[in-house]
C-alpha cells in the first residue's frame, strides 16, 4: 500500500526536541506529523535529565502535574565524587525557576507524556516504525518526506521539513548538510549494574575517568567515560575497565566485576555543528544540527531549547504560508551563539576530567575552585540549569 499525507510540518525522528516542537505547534493550530523509525521509545541510549528549564516549559505547556506524578527523582545540587572526596559540582537551588531541581525521569517516560499531550490536539499525527528513506524535492526546494511504514510506502508533503534524528542523519546527508567536526577526547561505555536494595552511588565519580550511574528503579545504568580510541572490545580491555571503576569507586566494584564484555556498548562521542542549518524547505536541529558530547548532560536542554526556539520564530509563519530560507536562518541565528559556547565549555572540560591521575594526587584545579568557592557552584548551575540561552513559549 502507499500511503500520501499533506501537513503544515514534517518532523523527522521522535525525540524530547522533534515531539516538544510538534506539541508547541499544534497547539497553535498548525498540522505536524511526526516520523519515528521505532515502534515505541523503550531505548537505553537516551538521557533522562530534565532540566530545570525543561520543567519551566512544562509549567507553559501545562503539564508539569502530570509529569510530577510519573517516577522520577530530583537533585537540589549536582554532587561529585573524586576518589571519595565528595564536592558539589553544581547548585540549582538559586535558579530563578518553578522547580529549582534536576530531574531524572526515563526518557520514555518524557517523551511519552509530550506524545500524550501532542495528541490531545487534532492537527497531530505520530507514524511509529516510520523509515525515512529520503527527501522530496520540487526543484531545488524540500517540499516533504517519502518513508516505509508497517502498512507500505508513505509521501508526507509539508510545508516545512525538521529533521530532528539525531547525529547520524540520513536525510541531513540527502539534503546536503554536512557537519564540521571538533576533535573529541571522549568516548562513554555504556552498561548495567544489578541495584540492591538501599544502594546509592554519586551522580558522578572521577578519577582516572568519569562514572556517572543513572538510578533506573530496579538496576543503575552506568556510563563509564573513557579517553578516545582506547576501547577495542577485548578482554585485556575489559579488564582495564574493572581495574579503573575499582580504583575511582571501590564500592563499585563487586557489581561490575560481574560485567561481560558483551554487556558493555561503545558510545563514540562527537562534537560537531552544521555551518548551515538549513537548505530551502528544510530545517536541522538538535543533535541533528549540532551534535554533544555527555560532559554536563546539557544535550537535550539543547535541543529542547531549539525546538521552542524554532516553533516561536517559524510558528507564525507557517500559520500563513512557506517558511523561506531567511526565515529558517532566524532559528540558526537566534540558537548558534549557545551551541558555540556550550561546545566550547564541554572542550575545555574534558581534558583536565580525563587526564590520568593517581589516587593521592591533589585535586585539578576546576574541582579546587568549586571547593573552596561555593558561589561558583551557582555558576555552573545556572549553565546546567539553564543553558547558554534559555527559551520560552
Amino acid at each position: 500500500m502507499s500511503t500520501t499525507l499533506n501537513t503544515d510540518c514534517a518532523i523527522v525522528g521522535g525525540g524530547p526536541a522533534g515531539l516538544v516542537l510538534a506539541l508547541a505547534l499544534v497547539r497553535r493550530g498548525i498540522r505536524v506529523v511526526v516520523l519515528e523509525k521505532h515502534a515505541d521509545f523503550l531505548r537505553d541510549f537516551r538521557g533522562d535529565t530534565i532540566h530545570p528549564s525543561t520543567q519551566d516549559l512544562l509549567v507553559q505547556f501545562g503539564l508539569l502535574d502530570e509529569f510530577l506524578t510519573r517516577p522520577h527523582d530530583d537533585m537540589a545540587r549536582a554532587t561529585f565524587s573524586w576518589y571519595g572526596t565528595e564536592l558539589t559540582l553544581a547548585d540549582f537551588t538559586r535558579l530563578p525557576t518553578r522547580r529549582k531541581v534536576m530531574t531524572f525521569m526515563p526518557q520514555w517516560d518524557f517523551l511519552d507524556l509530550i506524545a500524550d499531550a501532542a495528541s490531545r490536539h487534532p492537527g497531530f499525527t505520530l507514524l511509529r516504525e516510520a523509515r525515512v528513506d529520503g527527501p522530496i524535492r520540487d526543484g531545488d526546494r524540500i517540499v516533504g518526506v517519502t518513508g516505509t511504514a508497517p502498512d507500505g510506502e508513505v509521501s508526507v508533503y509539508a510545508r516545512l521539513v525538521v529533521d530532528a534524528s539525531g547525529r547520524d542523519s540520513d536525510i541531513r546527508a540527502a539534503a546536503g548538510l554536512a557537519p564540521k567536526g571538533v576533535a573529541s577526547a571522549m568516548d562513554v561505555l555504556w552498561f548495567r549494574i544489578v541495584k540492591t536494595a538501599g544502594e546509592r552511588y554519586p551522580f558522578i565519580q572521577a578519577g582516572s575517568g568519569l562514572i556517572i550511574t543513572i538510578d533506573r528503579g530496579d538496576f543503575f545504568q552506568i556510563a563509564h567515560v573513557i579517553p578516545a580510541g582506547t576501547w577495542r572490545g577485548t578482554d585485556a580491555d575489559l579488564a582495564a575497565m574493572k581495574d579503573r571503576i575499582a580504583r575511582i569507586s571501590p564500592s563499585m566494584a563487586a557489581s561490575v566485576s560481574r560485567v561481560v564484555t558483551s554487556d558493555v556498548r561503545l558510545l563514540r562521542v562527537r562534537l560537531e555543528r552544521l555551518r548551515r542549518w538549513f537548505t530551502d524547505g528544510m530545517l536541522c536541529m538538535g543533535d541533528s544540527a549540532h551534535a554533544m558530547s555527555p560532559a554536563g548532560g546539557v544535550g537535550i536542554n539543547l535541543a529542547i531549547q531549539d525546538a521552542v526556539a524554532t516553533a516561536r520564530i517559524l510558528g507564525p509563519v507557517l500559520r500563513e504560508g512557506i517558511p523561506t530560507p531567511a526565515d529558517l536562518r532566524r532559528v540558526q541565528r537566534r540558537r548558534n551563539w549557545p551551541t558555540r559556547i556550550t561546545q566550547f565549555v564541554q572542550r575545555r572540560m574534558q581534558g583536565p576530567l580525563l587526564a590520568e591521575r593517581e589516587s593521592d594526587a591533589p585535586l585539578p584545579f576546576v574541582l579546587r575552585m568549586l571547593r573552596d568557592h561555593s558561589r561558583l557552584t551557582h555558576v555552573t548551575g545556572r549553565f546546567i540549569g539553564l543553558g547558554a540561552r534559555p527559551e520560552r513559549l
